[in-house]
């Protein structure tokens, strides 16, 4: 029995649609909106869904900051940041081929730290505006090295991972030896970064994320149809024309992209893109990665975490990413148990 349709939008044009990816997709869709109602309805002060929507419409009435400003834009940062953090994550594992890796194996996540710390250190940067770009920037420089770094005649994904690992390992040390050397405002307001979180952030941080993930759609559209002849071994891509090394090239920098903007947008939120393409997979049932999917997920999982992060011990709030970590820990143990 056919798990796929053909759809002809034009006489020119057709997709093969996977159903039950497209069954998946809907219902992580009607998922993700029923988790960010909850969201902004509960909290220390519960709005109900007709206050949350009759404030959003208008932007008046008693919850308007509570609503309008504290809750809604958090929720959008958080549902950006899971989305490409699924996305960064279903990319360099389809890259790597390996369920285990994730853009924080291979340095992004490390080389956004360091170079934070840095500039603060240094005092190259102290506008907090700025802190995002920086951390763009490393995460992308970190990448950028851990390839070049990686490359004998050819991109292995296994030395590709181990390679990542071992600049991660540098780059935080440098990360923890500013921190044991400086002054305790700066090293708190640094922990408080590295562990990921949404307080505090909103519309500001989601804008430049959201401009990164509208441009990555076309390029988005190529990543889906090149990463598939990727789930078979190199040579036999290579004899169906394919460019093993530009694919991989390709999809690793639009992934390490996505991540390092996610992370400038909310800090190094660990677990959530080495979880997400996983969950969407066996949710999908696919031998490939689904991107779509992938990124729903994603968006689902950090939206969920953040509630729970604000409301499991009130008043007092977690930062997202020490949630996410401790949930993620398991899931790690248990993946490593399967393999």
């Amino acid at each position: 029995m056919t798990t796929r349709t053909v759809l002809r939008p034009t006489p020119t044009t057709s997709l093969l649609v996977h159903r039950r990816s497209a069954a998946v997709a809907v219902v992580l869709l009607g998922l993700l909106a029923a988790v960010m109602l909850a969201s902004a309805c509960v909290g220390q002060t519960y709005v109900s869904p007709a206050e949350v929507w009759h404030t959003l419409r208008t932007g008046d009435g008693p919850h308007a900051l509570v609503v309008a400003e504290l809750r809604v834009p958090r929720i959008v940062l958080g549902a950006l940041v899971g989305a490409a953090l699924g996305l960064a994550g279903s990319l360099v594992q389809t890259v790597t081929r390996n369920p285990l890796a994730s853009p924080d194996v291979i340095g992004v996540g490390h080389g956004a730290a360091a170079a934070t710390v840095l500039a603060l250190a240094t005092g190259t940067v102290t506008a907090p505006g700025a802190m995002p770009v920086v951390a763009v920037t490393g995460g992308l420089a970190a990448a950028a090295l851990v390839y070049v770094l990686a490359w004998r005649h050819g991109m292995q994904p296994s030395r590709f991972v181990l390679t990542g690992v071992g600049i991660g390992v540098a780059l935080s040390a440098v990360v923890q030896l500013y921190l044991t050397d400086s002054e305790l405002e700066a090293a708190e307001q640094i922990k408080l970064w590295l562990t990921g979180s949404l307080n505090g952030r909103g519309y500001e941080q989601a804008g430049p994320l959201a401009v990164v993930l509208l441009l990555s759609l076309p390029v988005l559209g190529w990543a889906s149809r090149a990463s598939l002849p990727l789930g078979l071994d190199p040579d036999t891509a290579a004899a169906l024309g394919v460019r093993v090394d530009r694919v991989r090239l390709g999809l690793t920098v639009l992934g390490v992209v996505l991540a390092a903007t996610a992370t400038g947008a909310a800090g190094p939120i660990g677990f959530v893109a080495l979880t997400a393409p996983q969950l969407a997979r066996r949710l999908t049932r696919t031998p490939h990665l689904p991107l779509l999917n992938a990124a729903l997920t994603g968006a689902v999982v950090l939206v969920a975490a953040d509630l729970a992060a604000r409301t499991l011990l009130p008043p007092l709030e977690f930062p997202v990413g020490a949630l996410t970590a401790l949930v993620g820990g398991p899931y790690l143990l248990w993946l490593l148990g399967k393999r």
